[in-house]
């Protein structure tokens, strides 16, 4: 791959991201972030973050699928690239049944979607997919510079390596809550966690990865919060961090949850990088 993302990588809403923020972030060491929360339009936003650092990388985490043609997107591609070479990677997903009306037939619809992007002159190298099931990390694999899972585990990433292969971007996204109190720590994970519980596709994966109905029912289950929003000191968090790292992943994604999410991003570039 031409882009170098580094091995760690902030996920934050696009909303939540300024010149500032993404000053910062390079200043510490992250080597990208991916805007999240569907961003689309012409990403204007996207060359004022990357104006205001010098390596970083932005990536879309992501842009869906129903929201924006590929031929549009492919124009604020070319032209973020074109002034911006080797820090801007696009990513793509079809987002989840339950926010979209237009929702039928997810893989076929992906699959138009990269056709389009591959019609309007978006390389192969310049794209990533989010991808949760094997199918789509194959599809991630064979049309795209590789995968962003979103909710995943360490045992997630190792079996997407595993359908990637070797030299295919595999990047997931993990939470976390820097603090010692684990109650509280636990209260402030469950409160993002439990909105995945309502969405078919981030369920149906996690039962796969061995969650049980006792787990996904409610709010869910301790076990499951601390599964997906690892939380703790630095050290503690960087541990289930870098698990991703040794189960394959390339960069892993942090997304903070606590409201002041610097003191985290600190201490964890501390741990990794």
């Amino acid at each position: 791959m031409a882009i170098e993302l580094g091995k760690l990588g902030i996920w934050r809403h696009y909303s939540g991201v300024d010149a500032n923020f993404a000053a910062e972030a390079e200043k510490l060491g992250y080597g990208a972030i991916w805007l999240g929360a569907s961003p689309g339009g012409d990403l204007a936003y996207v060359d004022d973050l990357l104006a205001a650092t010098d390596h970083l990388v932005i990536a879309t985490g992501i842009v869906n699928i129903w929201q924006d043609e590929p031929a549009s997107i492919a124009k604020a591609y070319e032209r973020i690239a074109g002034k911006y070479p080797d820090r801007f990677l696009l990513g793509v997903g079809a987002g989840h049944r339950e926010a979209t009306k237009e929702y039928k037939k997810p893989y076929e619809a992906l699959v138009d979607y990269l056709d389009g992007l591959d019609k309007a002159g978006v390389p192969v190298s310049g794209r990533a997919l989010a991808a949760l099931g094997p199918k789509v990390v194959k599809l991630a694999g064979d049309r795209t510079a590789g995968a962003h899972p979103y909710l995943a585990t360490p045992e997630h990433t190792r079996g997407t390596r595993e359908i990637l292969g070797s030299g295919k971007l595999l990047a997931p996204e993990h939470k976390v809550v820097l603090g010692t109190d684990a109650e509280e720590a636990r209260a402030i994970g469950r409160a993002t966690v439990k909105y995945y519980l309502g969405l078919s596709n981030y369920v149906a994966n996690l039962r796969k990865l061995g969650f049980t109905d006792e787990d996904l029912e409610g709010e869910g289950s301790d076990r499951l919060v601390d599964a997906l929003a690892l939380h703790g000191d630095a050290a503690t968090i960087a541990t289930g961090l870098r698990a991703h790292l040794e189960a394959g992943a390339d960069q892993v994604i942090v997304q903070v949850l606590n409201e002041d999410p610097w003191p985290a991003y600190s201490a964890l570039a501390s741990e990794l990088l």
